[in-house]
């Protein structure tokens, strides 16, 4: 790794960092010596970077500290390109169009070399693209999970049978064929999976769950983990 991305990183782990980091901790991150890291904050505290700390005790970055403009390496732009482009396979027509926004802004930010990778055109996400989900609109489910707001649901399940569900979404699931909403159901007082596939309508209520998403999401992994563990 050369100097300069070396200090770079540096900084990011520290900005990132809830505690002070020692120069081992950075070692390792980085694959580097001690020795190097050292030599490092004192060049970084040289360039009037606000770090504070020392020897045995750790680093911290003092808060407030602006990083320049966004940089990335090589390997971090193909990783952003092939996300874009599996973005494109959703069938989500407000996060395809943010995608574009994104590439377009990433694009005019970075530097040409960088830039020729954005363009290259060498990366691609295979198969087929997700149709547009229909009777539901994939942004206003992810309002209402980022928001807290239930949902109202004409629902069929798979044998056809249709119901009126009340549920608390919490998550939002991209498959190939379909997108599935992970959902506290209050018609069955669990939470379930409801495909975007099957939806006939959905409306937002106005009602809230604040301050319940994270303990829901809590509930749902629990659950994955115990069916996963018994089928293991």
């Amino acid at each position: 790794m050369r100097k300069a991305s070396r200090l770079f990183e540096i900084i990011q782990i520290l900005r990132l960092a809830r505690q002070p980091v020692t120069a081992a901790m950075i070692a390792g991150q980085l694959e580097v010596t001690i020795r190097s890291i050292y030599r490092d904050i004192v060049a970084l505290q040289a360039m009037r970077v606000p770090i504070e700390g020392g020897r045995g005790i750790g680093y911290i970055l003092r808060p407030g500290f602006d990083l320049p403009p966004l940089m990335f390496s090589i390997e971090e732009m193909e990783a952003i390109v092939l996300s874009l482009a599996l973005l494109e396979r959703t069938g989500d027509d407000e996060l395809k169009q943010a995608a574009k926004r994104v590439g377009a802004k990433i694009a005019g930010a970075v530097p040409p070399p960088l830039r020729q990778t954005l363009d290259a055109n060498a990366l691609h996400a295979w198969g087929f693209a997700a149709p547009s989900a229909g009777a539901i609109d994939l942004a206003l489910v992810r309002r209402a999970i980022r928001d807290e707001e239930k949902l109202e649901l004409s629902y069929r399940d798979e044998l056809g049978r249709a119901s009126k569900r009340l549920i608390r979404p919490i998550a939002l699931i991209y498959y190939a064929e379909t997108a599935n909403i992970v959902a506290w159901c209050e018609l069955r007082q669990a939470i379930r999976n409801f495909r975007s596939d099957r939806i006939e309508d959905c409306r937002p209520t106005g009602l809230r769950f604040k301050g319940e998403g994270d303990r829901l999401r809590q509930v749902w992994v629990d659950g994955w983990e115990v069916n996963a563990a018994a089928a293991g």
